[in-house]
């Protein structure tokens, strides 16, 4: 139950009372294999780590470095690099929830229209309805969840002012062609006050599909990515916001000048140096995603055909009950029939682990 306010106490604005709380169940997750966030299941490259070490070891930067506000020119250099990018084509955000919360800052005024997709990313909604815009929501047809274009499309009007959609989605794992993105780019380009679009890109890697290479060519494109899941940097909060330069110094004045620390974007710089790790850690969850699709094949098991790094399982009516006992074996899955009946999402680990949850999948499936 939540408490009431005081009397006397100060209102707060009307759409932070009309939101509902957002609480990720994120306790009791130590020691299990955790199928239920989308995290790189085995963690970071150890170039990471050792980085890490380097900035706090007593002759590294150690209490002179945490003393003082971070830098980031060198930084922003060496991920440009890596991205293709220019530096003054991104900025440095502290997750992608502050992307997405920057970009809704940016370009939404309290009252105007946002569309979304849904099922989605609970932060889309959640920082959308914290900047008091209007939700306008585009379902994703069952059974196949395919993206839906044409009702995007649609959707966008004159009151349109921001475009919000993942590719591959979350939680779906469907995925949209450049095509189709840019196709929504132009109509929401032919608005009155041009909407503004954002891509996030999370599980790129695992898609191969990407807008970032047009952000200079559209002008009302925002692309994000993530140190969250494919460089296993979940903790450290590090994305990166995309766009024209133009649009980057916008987005800049409403951010906050210190919002990421100098040991994420330490960090990131040695992530991004081993790119070895991240090729093999994408190859062993490409085999392991197939691995997965054809255990839950000879189960008997429907799923969505997924481009990202998990599946969404069609369970029925045991939904619960499937990743109830799957906690109880320490395999932890995350149940989405709040929003797609049935549904259980599967992280797509490594194939050891994909093997493990096969195994706890079937010996449940027989009960």
């Amino acid at each position: 139950m939540k408490p009431r306010l005081p009397k006397g106490a100060v209102q707060p604005r009307p759409a932070v009372v009309a939101m509902a709380p957002y609480a990720p169940p994120t306790g009791g997750r130590a020691g299990k294999l955790r199928l239920d966030f989308n995290e790189n299941t085995v963690g970071c490259s150890p170039r990471v780590i050792a980085r890490l070490r380097e900035c706090l070891c007593a002759d590294g930067a150690g209490a002179d470095g945490l003393s003082v506000y971070p830098e980031y020119l060198d930084a922003k250099q060496a991920i440009a690099r890596y991205f293709h990018v220019a530096p003054d084509q991104f900025l440095f955000t502290n997750g992608t929830d502050e992307a997405i919360q920057v970009f809704l800052n940016t370009y939404v005024d309290d009252g105007q229209e946002v569309v979304l997709l849904k099922p989605a990313y609970a932060m889309y909604r959640f920082y959308a309805q914290s900047a008091g815009a209007v939700l306008k929501e585009v379902a994703y047809p069952p059974p196949g969840m395919e993206f839906p274009l044409q009702a995007v499309l649609d959707a966008i009007t004159p009151a349109t002012r921001a475009v919000l959609l993942a590719n591959p989605n979350n939680p779906t794992g469907t995925g949209l062609s450049l095509v189709g993105i840019e196709r929504i780019l132009h109509r929401a380009q032919r608005t009155p006050r041009k909407a503004a679009v954002l891509v996030d890109e999370a599980y790129y890697e695992f898609c191969g599909v990407t807008a970032l290479t047009e952000i200079e060519r559209l002008p009302n494109l925002f692309v994000c990515r993530t140190f969250s899941k494919v460089f296993g940097m979940a903790a450290i909060r590090l994305g990166c916001l995309f766009s024209h330069p133009a649009n980057v110094a916008l987005l800049h004045k409403v951010q906050s000048p210190y919002s990421v620390n100098s040991l994420a974007v330490a960090a990131a710089q040695a992530a991004i140096e081993d790119t070895a790790y991240i090729e093999n850690y994408v190859a062993e969850v490409l085999a392991a995603r197939e691995l997965l699709c054809v255990g839950l094949e000879r189960l008997g098991i429907s799923y969505v055909p997924s481009s990202a790094n998990f599946v969404l399982a069609r369970i029925g009516s045991r939904a619960i009950p499937v990743r109830d006992a799957l906690r109880d074996r320490g395999i932890l899955v995350r149940d989405r029939s709040y929003e797609i009946p049935g549904a259980v999402r599967m992280t797509v680990g490594t194939r050891e682990q994909t093997r493990r949850l096969l195994a706890a999948l079937e010996e449940i499936w027989k009960l």
